[in-house]
């Protein structure tokens, strides 16, 4: 009997989700309500209005509780855990080189924002009730985020950094690669050059609903410039943006690969630095310092090397050599930063991945030295709090958000189980396939 056949008088919306029962009770097989620590056996939770009321060990059924008219959730079958956590996706798309530079004079912000809507419920079919968006085009992220808060549409819960911000010629400038006629119309306003400069950038993106500011501090694998992938802001203009960030009460989470910008983002006290691609000592130190997130991205190279396998021209010059650099050493730090202490949190950067393939990720993570629990944990409990939301989300422990998911099989012993979610549940609703 399939899980859908489990859940009792829950009638099904158009939209694929289920009715918001007042009450419902969900029996589990197993439960991990609060990664870190060891699973429950056989236990119960009491949810009522999408929050997490009480769990109990052992089977109980809806009369056992003081609450009239609660529904049956039967998951006596499954194991059941929190709902995951992405700390770093970008739903605008999910193509890649030649291709993806062609979307970007191509698409306009309509299907760009079909595009993110598309891949937002894909997201959330996959396990994922919360993500961090880190940077995309022209609002349509922020639209998106309302839109699912509101109940309009279904998808993940969204944190958007709107547009990233980039030094000229940086990662992020958005005319790299184009002829220079172009520049005008591909300009996003999102580079600065200056103190004056980036803290304005900053205030652009806070004005336009940001939750989370995302900083370009070194080159990246995918852009098209033919400069190294080291530092490329100088520290008074990343300071700016720092500290502006911190000023309106937003985090920064900072895409780094060379060591000389990671070490300069974290000696700048920012929250997160993703990638991280080569860390060294002086780095492990200064996270371990300074209390910041890695956020590893494993994913990224799973999108190059399925791309380059159905085109071998999938990418070129620069970028291409970058790409193949990027395969052989992805998984170096986070085999250093898990032993080093280093707090680390799940993210994907999918988008550069495909979506709905988030979880992909956890195999990566135990392949370069986490154990399953620490997976797990890094995309419930550890995300949480470095999205800021460990109070609503990331357990599953009274008080908070009723997020879950189920899957057969134990995921602490093989963590690919969770490749495959058998039933989601955001805030007490019942996500539908």
């Amino acid at each position: 009997m399939s899980v859908r056949q489990l859940i009792l008088a829950l009638p099904l919306l158009a939209a694929g989700v289920c009715a918001h029962a007042q009450s419902l009770v969900v029996q589990a097989g197993q439960l991990l309500d609060r990664p870190g620590a060891a699973p429950r056996a056989a236990s119960t939770l009491l949810i009522v209005d999408g929050e997490v009321v009480e769990v109990r060990d052992g089977h109980h059924g809806p009369d056992a509780f003081a609450v009239a008219g609660a529904r049956l959730v039967d998951l006596r079958e499954y194991f059941v855990l929190p709902g995951l956590i992405d700390s770093h996706v970008h739903l605008t798309s999910d193509l890649g080189g030649v291709a993806g530079q062609l979307a970007a004079v191509q698409r306009s912000q309509s299907d760009n924002a079909l595009e993110a809507a598309h891949n937002a419920r894909k997201t959330l079919a996959a396990g994922f009730t919360t993500v961090r968006n880190l940077g995309d085009g022209d609002g349509e992220i922020r639209a998106l985020r309302d839109a699912i808060n509101a109940g309009k549409l279904p998808g993940p819960r969204i944190l958007t950094a709107n547009t990233s911000i980039s030094a000229t010629a940086g990662h992020g400038d958005p005319t790299l690669g184009f002829r220079p006629e172009l520049h005008s119309a591909l300009d996003s306003g999102n580079t600065c050059d200056s103190v004056e400069g980036c803290r304005r950038a900053v205030r652009r993106q806070i004005a336009q609903g940001a939750d989370v500011i995302k900083l370009l501090i070194t080159g990246g694998v995918n852009s098209r410039i033919g400069a190294g992938l080291g530092a490329q802001m100088f520290e008074d203009e990343a300071r700016a943006v720092v500290e502006t960030a911190h000023m309106y009460d937003r985090k920064v989470a900072v895409h780094a690969h060379g060591a000389d910008g990671i070490n300069l983002a974290l000696r700048l006290g920012v929250d997160s630095i993703e990638h991280g691609t080569l860390l060294d000592a002086e780095g492990i130190r200064l996270f371990r310092d300074s209390g910041a997130w890695y956020v590893p991205t494993l994913s990224t190279v799973n999108g190059y090397r399925e791309r380059l396998a159905a085109n071998p021209d999938a990418y070129t010059g620069e970028v291409l050599e970058k790409i193949q650099w990027r395969i052989g050493i992805t998984g170096k730090s986070l085999e250093q930063a898990v032993p080093a202490g280093v707090k680390i949190a799940f993210g994907t950067d999918a988008g550069v991945s495909l979506h709905g393939r988030n979880a992909d990720e956890f195999e990566l993570m135990v392949r370069h030295g986490m154990t399953p629990a620490q997976a797990i944990a890094a995309a419930t409990a550890n995300a949480a709090e470095l999205l800021g939301v460990g109070d609503t989300v990331g357990s599953l422990e009274p008080g908070k958000q009723a997020d879950l998911i189920a899957v057969r099989g134990n995921p602490l012993e093989d963590v690919t189980v969770l490749k495959q979610v058998a039933l989601v549940m955001k805030a007490g609703k019942v996500i539908g396939e």
